[in-house]
């Protein structure tokens, strides 16, 4: 039997990719409901499997609890397709998550959530595979999927295989975005990955009644879900305009008192961004790379002494090592978890601050002068900004910076610079006359 029969045209191409003589390490596949992604990826691991004796697969998805509740259901059907009998060919251990096949060769289900207990999923550090399926990765961190990418090495040698690993997805405007689709449409996506983007109407197995079901959804997930449009509009989370934002870049001086913010980051990791004010007009960013708490400390220094910011009008981002730069410049220290000045209506001051901003930003209140070499950046991080729990009744939040690293990849530092500047909208008269601390 040619097992290729099986396959839909867009699959072909998709294991056209995923064969040795491609150079594509990773190949992205979907981008719609309903173009076959959770049954070509489970027919991939278990051809893989049979192919080479003794090697060692994943099958990931973000919980395990809804990976066994489906993707682990399609590999059961793939199996009886292929004529595969449970505790014959291959058995299912629901205690170690791991199918064991009668050549030896191994599918580990791994639960590829970003928890709290394990930021930096230690729990993948001793695995080595073969190869992986990740399920419905836009769900998945950056991050997670990096770290498998880096276990894959076992046997690749003994059988001359080079390390691939499959995913697939919807539609999103996180992390595959911008390093897969984006790059895809623009030409520009390196060698090593690769996009197949595949639609309902590429499965001729799908019944009518299904198109019928996606077509009646709402439009915005319409064109998600049936149209694989990976530009559609998330309005409704959206906490920026993004016209609005762009016309913050002008040749318009908003002139007040100085300011000076800055966003903190660990020694190592990301970035430190200090912002200079005048007014509300951000006129200066500097942006510190692997620096300390004392050149941080003496680069804000410096930029508050050459153009007379008072240091009640310095404020920097006080949690984790960013405590130390409040305690050597003396200035005023900004935790995003502290009480709001409405804490009936907002979740905590960075809300606040951020609605407040959206709302400076929506009058035309702000502007950039003089660093639109950092205008694209800007605009992207204003646009991963977004409102959290939007269908919920509560208090306004907004997306957790962690939670935005995670899903794209990139820490908004120059959003949460430009954010806490707001501090002083709320508390106009901090420094002059003491009043509220923000705490």
């Amino acid at each position: 039997m040619n097992w290729q029969d099986d396959y839909l045209p867009k699959q072909i191409e998709a294991l056209d990719h995923l064969s040795l003589e491609s150079g594509a390490e990773s190949v992205l596949y979907g981008g719609s409901a309903g173009s076959g992604k959770s049954w070509f990826g489970c027919r991939w691991q278990v051809m893989r499997r049979l192919k080479y004796p003794g090697t060692r697969g994943l099958i990931g998805r973000s919980k395990l609890d809804t990976l066994k509740k489906t993707t682990l259901r399609t590999f059961f059907e793939v199996c009886a397709q292929m004529k595969l009998q449970a505790d014959n060919h291959y058995t299912f251990n629901a205690q170690s998550n791991i199918i064991t096949f009668i050549n030896g060769s191994e599918i580990i289900l791994k639960d590829l959530f970003a928890y709290p207990s394990d930021p930096n999923f230690d729990s993948l550090g001793s695995l080595e595979i073969t190869d992986a399926f990740i399920d419905e990765a836009s769900q998945v961190s950056h991050k997670a999927v990096s770290i498998v990418q880096s276990r894959v090495r076992f046997k690749l040698n003994e059988y001359k295989l080079r390390p691939k690993v499959l995913m697939t997805c919807n539609p999103s405007k996180g992390w595959l975005y911008n390093e897969y689709y984006k790059p895809w449409k623009d030409g520009v996506l390196p060698e090593h990955r690769v996009f197949v983007p595949a639609l309902p109407g590429d499965n001729y197995h799908l019944p009518e009644s299904y198109m019928e079901t996606l077509s009646r959804l709402p439009e915005q997930d319409r064109k998600r879900l049936r149209d694989g449009d990976w530009d559609y509009d998330e309005s409704i989370d959206r906490l920026f305009n993004i016209d609005d934002v762009l016309r913050c870049f002008r040749n318009e001086l908003l002139t007040g008192q100085k300011y000076i913010t800055a966003d903190v980051a660990r020694f190592g990791k990301d970035r430190t961004v200090i912002g200079m004010w005048e007014g509300l007009t951000l006129t200066r960013v500097e942006v510190l790379r692997r620096a300390d708490v004392t050149q941080v400390v003496a680069k804000v220094r410096e930029l508050a002494t050459a153009n007379g910011v008072k240091l009640s009008n310095v404020i920097a981002d006080e949690d984790g090592v960013g405590g130390g730069v409040v305690d050597g410049l003396k200035c005023k220290g900004f935790v995003n978890g502290s009480r709001a000045t409405k804490p009936d209506r907002y979740v905590n001051l960075k809300g606040e601050c951020y609605y407040k901003l959206a709302e400076l930003i929506e009058q035309n209140r702000i502007t950039f002068v003089g660093i639109d070499n950092l205008k694209d950046e800007i605009v992207k991080e204003f646009d991963m900004v977004r409102r959290k729990n939007v269908e919920k009744d509560g208090k306004l939040q907004v997306t957790g910076k962690e939670e935005i690293k995670a899903q794209h990849g990139v820490s908004p530092d120059l959003c949460d610079m430009i954010m806490m500047r707001m501090f002083y909208e709320l508390y106009p008269n901090y420094g002059k006359y003491s009043v509220g601390s923000g705490r």
